[in-house]
């Protein structure tokens, strides 16, 4: 390869030490989630309240985060990204206080829902600005950077979360975002360029008054699926209904409108990142709706507690490190497309194996199908968050971001209401069967995370099969 080439691939070093400095304070972000769900039953035993009420403690974080991604385009470009960075990581730091200091359960929902408002913020202004950085070139290999968070995150957490709740006070699940924050505060301060800022960009009211309740009204609808039994409820129904009529008048008017919407949906008219679009949302189930059941089939099926459940999840976060940088850098050299079907197709095979397995199948077994599986999730997302910033101005960077973040958000908690509502009717219909019952039931389960997969197969044919590298054209 000549040195020109290789100059080119390579990645800036401003990015490198853009991407560190953010990296550190998104993390509080990414693992937050995942290591509270983990301990809601721990919560609710110490605080002293109800299912209903501690469930809460999740879904007034999830409104709350939904609520706050749509702003994120108007605020980076209004304020500039540092300063909406640092004001969002700070939000969300003095959430984590509070929640640790929190007298009681509602004094700790109202605290998640200031931590919600500030990483709602985060994760798409990372994202922007990252890819800003990147200016178009080494595409595969900035997002490998970019998605890592998003990808260790529902892998690790669960382990942190175990951990914290075998050995330490519930105050610590919160605690330990705060050197995170501080450190991140402290990096952004010292490192972090302020950026370009339009002190005339104008905010899109009645798109903000149509677009956020929506995305919260579906959010809320999703998560109540579990606790209703079903999608066939009123509890489920309405808000869903609801949300889903809000967010479509919100599209009708950004496509008609003449002024700059609050988010360019116009964006998925292009092919790639339509395709891109389509697909992030599916990976929502591939993910987040096979990540509910791995962990509960090692509780329910093998009798593991939730700390050696959430520990036998860590080979799969070995699979995804062994492909992620090969996958952003296969993604530069051979385009999204390839490198997103051998993904799809190595966490389909990785994902059998559980399809298949009796209450007998040996536990290796089922610990060198995770690692299959994480090798091929690790492949998954980097090419597809490639293809949608593929060919995209600066100005439409903050907008992409809005838009792959909300369709994954919602579709990690459609699949994993999808699932809950299969796992439910499987068990009800194999009960009085034991282990092998149990088995079969999480067995039929894990088809439909198969199947979902094989779909998003057949999705990611309309994704580029070359880089233009344009993107993020300034």
């Amino acid at each position: 390869m000549t040195q020109p080439s290789a100059d080119r691939e390579r990645l800036d070093p401003a990015f490198v030490r853009l991407a560190l400095v953010m990296l550190t304070g998104v993390l509080a972000v990414v693992f937050d989630t995942t290591i509270v769900n983990i301990a809601l039953d721990t919560l609710g035993r110490q605080l002293g309240v109800p299912v209903s009420t501690v469930q809460w403690v999740t879904t007034g974080y999830l409104l709350a985060l939904g609520m706050a991604v749509p702003l994120t385009s108007w605020l980076t470009g209004r304020f500039g990204g540092k300063r909406v960075w640092m004001h969002a990581l700070a939000l969300f730091l003095a959430g984590s206080v509070g929640a640790s200091l929190a007298p009681g359960a509602p004094a700790l929902i109202a605290f998640r829902v200031v931590q919600g408002a500030g990483g709602g913020l985060m994760l798409p202004v990372m994202q922007t600005l990252l890819f800003r950085a990147a200016g178009g070139r080494s595409l595969g290999r900035a997002t490998a950077v970019v998605a890592l968070p998003a990808l260790l995150g529902p892998i690790l957490g669960p382990v942190a979360g175990g951990l914290i709740v075998e050995h330490l006070d519930w105050r610590w699940i919160f605690w330990v975002n705060v050197p995170f924050c501080v450190a991140g505060l402290v990096l952004a301060w010292r490192f972090m360029p302020s950026g370009d800022r339009d002190r005339e960009a104008s905010l899109d009211g009645v798109g903000l008054a149509l677009l956020s309740p929506g995305i919260a009204a579906v959010v809320f609808g999703l998560s109540r699926v579990g606790a209703a039994g079903g999608f066939g409820h009123a509890e489920v129904l309405v808000p869903l209904v609801a949300g889903g009529a809000l967010v479509a008048a919100f599209a009708v008017r950004a496509i008609t409108m003449d002024g700059m919407p609050l988010v360019d949906v116009r964006l998925l008219r292009v092919p790639s990142f339509g395709a891109a679009s389509a697909l992030m949302f599916l990976s929502g189930f591939v993910l987040y709706g096979a990540m509910l059941l791995v962990p509960l089939y090692f509780q329910q099926v093998r009798g593991q507690d939730a700390l050696t459940a959430g520990l036998l999840l860590a080979p799969q976060g070995v699979g995804l490190l062994l492909t992620r940088s090969p996958a952003g850098l296969l993604t530069d050299r051979l385009g999204a497309r390839p490198v997103a079907v051998a993904g799809l197709a190595v966490t389909a095979l990785g994902t059998v194996p559980f399809a298949l397995a009796g209450a007998a199948t040996g536990t290796w077994w089922l610990v060198a199908a995770l690692v299959v599986r994480g090798a091929g999730l690790g492949a998954v997302t980097i090419p597809i968050m490639t293809s949608a910033y593929e060919g995209l101005a600066h100005e439409q960077v903050p907008h992409a971001s809005v838009i792959t973040r909300t369709l994954q958000q919602i579709g990690g908690s459609f699949g994993t209401a999808v699932l809950a509502v299969v796992l439910e009717r499987e068990l009800a219909g194999h009960r009085g069967g034991g282990p092998a019952g149990a088995a079969a039931a999480f067995g039929d389960t894990f088809w439909w995370s198969v199947g979902f997969t094989a779909l998003a197969l057949v999705v990611s044919a309309w994704l580029p099969s070359r880089l233009t590298r344009r993107a993020a054209t300034r």
